[in-house]
């Protein structure tokens, strides 16, 4: 049994506890509160972080860390890293990703981790296509949910994957739990979600899939027509799946085939009408957002406040450096305060980076806050400034350093410049 002990406890799920601290023992948090008061209960050795604040680890809800290394991958294939259009950037990263093997796959995805771990995230909801890929989440201390990755339209070519669902699911490390992610409503057949949905519900696992993440999309699910019908099936081979006019939003069409539920993570909603809207708060279903990659492909930004007005469960993602400039919540952070400036708090940002992504992967009874009960995934972070109890989120965000991280406990990362 440990004691960490700073200038600031933040719990996420109170106000900041001047000479807080928390209590580890078997790595997990057995009591938090102010160091004094712990010392009367608890004689065990302290660790003191003068100065710092210590806080929940940062959950990233939405990443693809087996692309973390697609900067290098695109470079190396010689294709030009702008693009026109969205769908010019999914056939860009449909090319580059058939350049690369298996060995370039594993380590971008530990790299990722690394880089996750090295940024404070201490549990992931890593969206994950390589199945071979699996066994390497054993070698990070960071925990969370792997959610499988499922394409295509042609049963001949996805029944293989539906067969080895259980096997995969059964491969991943302890520190991982199962998730599916049907990676878009126009990049699975019917048949295919439908078959998930069944899995999922049979396996008790929950979904997270790309869903109005462009106007391509919302295009397509209407008229049948633009880039997508025009583009991207053509050029993957679904030139013959391409369906009549449904007159409807990927949104309704999820619904009409069961798949929206308290267990439904809708990753991007950026063109989610005010109806989309109301069907996912009636379904239960919660949204990630990922403003960083959204910008940077131009698709515009997701209808924040129609969100929070209708009491959807929102969380952050960083997505992948295939779309996003780093790994880093608290660049997303920054990003999301910069775009919607009198919509959210600091407070709030960090509790989307926080327990919002632990109940959006739905381990929010493992972490996110510093509860006793909880696992000991914490960090520790200075701010340039004195510390102002009412500002400590606001100081985070805009001028902080990260000194150390724990996960179940134990240091997985610590600053090489740190003085404690």
């Amino acid at each position: 049994m440990h004691i960490y002990a700073a200038s600031y406890l933040l719990p996420i799920s109170g106000s900041p506890v001047e000479g807080g601290a928390v209590v580890v023992e078997k790595g997990r948090i057995k009591a938090v509160g102010k160091l004094s008061d712990l010392l009367k209960k608890f004689t065990v050795p302290v660790h003191e972080f003068p100065g710092a604040v210590i806080m929940p680890g940062l959950v990233n809800a939405h990443s693809h860390l087996e692309l973390t290394h697609y900067p290098t991958w695109l470079i190396k294939s010689g294709c030009q890293p702008n693009f026109p259009s969205y769908v010019d950037w999914i056939l860009q990263v449909i090319k580059v990703k058939g350049t690369v093997g298996v060995v370039d796959l594993s380590l971008s995805l530990l790299h990722g981790l690394k880089m996750s771990l090295q940024n404070g995230t201490t549990m992931v909801g890593d969206i994950l296509s390589a199945r071979q890929l699996i066994p390497l989440y054993s070698k990070s201390k960071i925990s969370g949910r792997v959610y499988l990755e499922f394409i295509g339209q042609d049963q001949s070519r996805f029944s293989p994957d539906l067969d080895e669902l259980d096997n995969d699911i059964e491969s991943l490390p302890n520190n991982f739990l199962p998730g599916i992610s049907p990676h878009s409503p126009y990049t699975v057949s019917k048949l295919l979600l439908e078959s998930l949905i069944s899995a999922a519900r049979t396996k008790n696992v929950p979904i997270a899939m790309h869903l109005s993440e462009s106007a391509d999309e919302s295009e397509f699910f209407n008229s049948s027509t633009g880039k997508f019908s025009e583009h991207l099936y053509p050029f993957v081979g679904w030139g013959d799946h391409i369906p009549e006019p449904m007159m409807t939003t990927s949104t309704e069409w999820l619904d009409s085939s069961g798949a929206l539920s308290p267990e439904f993570l809708a990753i991007h909603g950026v063109h989610l009408s005010s109806n989309d809207i109301s069907t996912l708060k009636e379904r239960g279903a919660s949204v990630v957002l990922v403003p960083r990659s959204n910008y940077k492909l131009d698709v515009g930004k997701a209808p924040v406040m129609e969100m929070i007005k209708a009491g959807i469960p929102l969380s952050l993602g960083t997505d992948s450096l295939a779309s996003c400039d780093s790994l880093s919540l608290l660049d997303e952070m920054r990003f999301l305060l910069d775009t919607f400036p009198e919509l959210l708090s600091p407070a709030d940002a960090f509790k989307m980076a926080t327990i919002g992504g632990a109940k959006a992967i739905k381990l929010d009874h493992e972490a996110g806050t510093l509860e006793p009960g909880k696992r000991a995934d914490f960090v520790v972070m200075e701010t340039g400034g004195k510390l102002a109890p009412e500002k400590i989120c606001e100081q985070l965000i805009e001028d902080s350093n990260l000194h150390g991280v724990w996960c179940g406990g134990e240091n997985a990362w610590r600053s090489a410049d740190s003085n404690f």
